[in-house]
C-alpha cells in the first residue's frame, strides 16, 4: 500500500497509507482537523539498510537537529602546511 504525504498549515507533514489511486486531493488533519493538501514527493526506493538509515537520519535532522555539548576534539599532531596557489607565487609577500 503506498504512503501519501499531505501538508497541514498548522501541524506540518502528515503521512497516510491508502490503496493505490484512492488518495484524495485534501485530507482532514488527524491532529487539528484542518484541511491538508496532498504533496508530490519522490518515491521511496528500496535499498540496503545502511542507506535507508542514513536517509532517515537526514530527514530527522531537518526538524530535530542533534544537540552537542562540546566542539569536536582537535586532531593530534602537527597541522599540514597550507597548499599555496601557484598563480599567486609571483605576488610580493609581507
Amino acid at each position: 500500500m503506498p504512503l501519501y504525504a499531505y501538508r497541514c498549515d498548522e501541524d506540518g507533514a502528515v503521512e497516510v497509507m491508502r490503496p493505490m489511486g484512492a488518495a484524495p486531493a485534501t485530507l482532514s488533519c488527524p491532529t487539528c482537523g484542518a484541511d491538508a493538501a496532498r504533496m508530490i514527493t519522490a518515491p521511496r526506493l528500496r535499498g540496503d539498510g545502511a542507506r535507508i538509515a542514513a536517509i532517515d537520519r537526514a530527514e530527522a535532522s531537518r526538524t530535530e537537529p542533534t544537540v552537542v555539548s562540546a566542539p569536536p576534539p582537535r586532531p593530534v599532531g602537527p597541522r599540514p602546511a597550507p597548499r599555496l596557489d601557484p598563480r599567486t607565487a609571483a605576488l610580493p609577500r609581507p
